[in-house]
């Protein structure tokens, strides 16, 4: 039987140029204090192996940074954690393509996830293209993702993100609750101290205004299932909002009620267990102006019993 061993990836270059805030720091103490994930210990015995390298050469530990250098880090091979790999396509033209991310796949490569990702596998399954994701959706979150095909498809895109044009709409559970049928949340967003990280997003006076709309589609004794369209797109906005609120996601194991994190220890933004499904996006045709709006189907999770008992009778006529 063939072997079923995971095979490592190709390795990866992780690439930075020192600023001048960093100018004088030595290399040692560049990765040391900037990449919290690894100890000191760690960084030096990668830089006295020659996996670190300033300007194309390998340095001493103490070597002095100077402003405009280029830093290169190469991580040997390594088995990334296995996660779902495929990207069903649900619009396409010429400018824009519009997929559905699924649930544990990142879109960006980060941690130890390179190839994993959605950026790497369209480059992999779909190499005669030049795609793009235009926004984030976070590891653990499924659904539409728009992609940029062309220049001008990145480019106007982005703009209607920016300027508040595409409607973003999402469903999600939470526990029951008490909120009415209809609420919003203008919870401001912002970066806290965080250990391993450095920081992390969360509920802040001190962070940029962000706004959530949200919608109860169905409630049990135990589940709500909700609708949200958010304004803006702060990082783990309705993570954070309807934690904020009361109501953190059914199975969100970092964002407590006051949308903080509640497990500083161990709990990581890219950590799953809950359900957050980017639903529908609307945005402007780029060439006609037409309003478009597309829908990616729902997990069975996120199907409410009202939707479950329209399906059966529909069935039965």
């Amino acid at each position: 039987m063939p072997s079923t061993t995971p095979k490592p990836n190709q390795g990866w270059i992780y690439t930075d140029r020192v600023n001048p805030k960093a100018a004088g720091q030595t290399v040692l103490d560049f990765y040391s204090q900037r990449y919290l994930h690894s100890d000191r210990q760690a960084w030096q015995e990668r830089i006295e192996q020659g996996q670190i390298e300033v300007d194309g050469k390998a340095v001493d530990p103490t070597y002095p940074l100077q402003a405009g250098q280029t830093l290169t880090y190469w991580r040997s091979p390594w088995v990334e954690p296995e996660v779902p790999l495929q990207l069903p396509i649900l619009y396409r033209d010429e400018d824009l393509w519009a997929i559905d991310k699924p649930s544990g796949l990142p879109v960006l490569p980060g941690g130890d996830f390179v190839y994993h990702t959605v950026l790497e596998q369209l480059k992999i399954q779909y190499p005669q293209e030049s795609l793009f994701p235009l926004h984030r959706l976070g590891t653990g979150t499924s659904g539409l993702l728009l992609l940029g095909r062309s220049p001008l498809g990145r480019r106007e895109l982005s703009r209607q993100f920016r300027e508040h044009i595409c409607r973003k709409i999402y469903r999600t559970i939470i526990g029951s609750c008490t909120l009415p049928e209809q609420f919003e949340c203008h919870q401001a967003i912002g970066k806290i101290p965080y250990p391993q990280l450095g920081y992390i997003y969360a509920a802040s006076s001190h962070g940029k205004p962000a706004q959530s709309y949200g919608r109860i589609l169905a409630r049990s004794p135990e589940k709500t299932w909700l609708e949200v369209e958010i304004r803006t797109g702060r990082p783990h906005q309705i993570r954070i909002h309807l934690a904020s609120l009361g109501y953190p996601l059914l199975g969100d194991r970092l964002y407590g009620p006051g949308g903080v994190p509640i497990n500083c220890r161990t709990a990581r933004p890219s950590d799953g267990g809950y359900t957050l499904h980017s639903y529908q996006l609307g945005f402007l045709h780029l060439h006609t102006q037409q309003a478009i709006k597309l829908t990616a189907p729902l997990p069975p999770e996120l199907i409410t019993p009202e939707v479950k008992t329209i399906a059966l009778e529909t069935e039965k006529h």
